[in-house]
This record gives structure tokens, C-alpha cells and sequence, in this order.
């Protein structure tokens, strides 16, 4: 794979709960992880004495962070709006020559910072809340 323009990587959200899928404004730097429970199946049998996994028996998450800086009052006033309401609604992540991960979402984390002689930011923290596809690109 050859090198990618990290603001290719982008977070998506749902503006109206009808597929309206609209990039988040003003993010700077954005990052997802993927995680799944390893469930240990290791007995006295086990083979050498190594440990044995149960191959898709563990739990799967996504996790979404993103910082940056107010741009648009559109998505910023949404995604507010989904934080103090506690939806759970789509998002997007597309992620260059790799493919769109789509799905819910719970908006975790908010956090406002601003300085004297600078513009004022954010940061959000998503965590998964449900099964989630992906589009290879």
C-alpha cells in the first residue's frame, strides 16, 4: 500500500437518521481501533501445553476518536445533540485504499478546549454499539 493523506481518513455521521451520511467537520486527526475478546480454551490436553483459543467466540468492538477544530454548526450542534440525547446512530469511517466501516455508534466522550489566543477545539471518543459492515475500497 502506498503512503495516504491522513484527512482522507474520515469520520462520517448520520445527519438525519435516513443514510444522510455527512463528514464531521473541522477534525484534525482521527484514529479507529478494532478489538476482539480472545476466549481461552486451553485444557490439560492441550497440545505442547500451549494455549488454545475458541476462534469467533469473543467479543468484537470499534473504537473512533477525532480532534479538531469548530467549522461547522451543522454537525457540531449533531453531534451534541446525540451525546445528551444518548442515540446510537450510524457512522461512517472511510479509511483510504482499505475500505468504509459503517455502523452504530455511541458518542462516549466530548471534550471543549479553548486558549487565550487560539481557536477553540474538541475531541470525541465512539465506541461501538452494535454490528458493524465493511466495503472493501
Amino acid at each position: 500500500m502506498v503512503a495516504q493523506n491522513g484527512k482522507d481518513l474520515l469520520i462520517k455521521l448520520d445527519m438525519d437518521n435516513a443514510g444522510s451520511f455527512t463528514t464531521i467537520a473541522g477534525l484534525r486527526a482521527t484514529r479507529i481501533s478494532f478489538n476482539a475478546e480472545s476466549v481461552d480454551v486451553t485444557s490439560l490436553e492441550s497440545a505442547g501445553g500451549w494455549r488454545e483459543l475458541l476462534g469467533g467466540a469473543g467479543v468484537k468492538s470499534a473504537s473512533i476518536s477525532g480532534s479538531g477544530v469548530f467549522r461547522d454548526a451543522g454537525t457540531d450542534e449533531r453531534a451534541r445533540q446525540i451525546f445528551f440525547d444518548g442515540e446510537v446512530p450510524d457512522f461512517q469511517v472511510i479509511v483510504p485504499d482499505f475500505g468504509i466501516i459503517e455502523g452504530p455508534f455511541m458518542l462516549t466522550a466530548i471534550e471543549y478546549a479553548g486558549s487565550h489566543n487560539g481557536e477553540a477545539t474538541y475531541e470525541l471518543s465512539m465506541a461501538s454499539a452494535g454490528a458493524l459492515s465493511f466495503t472493501a475500497l
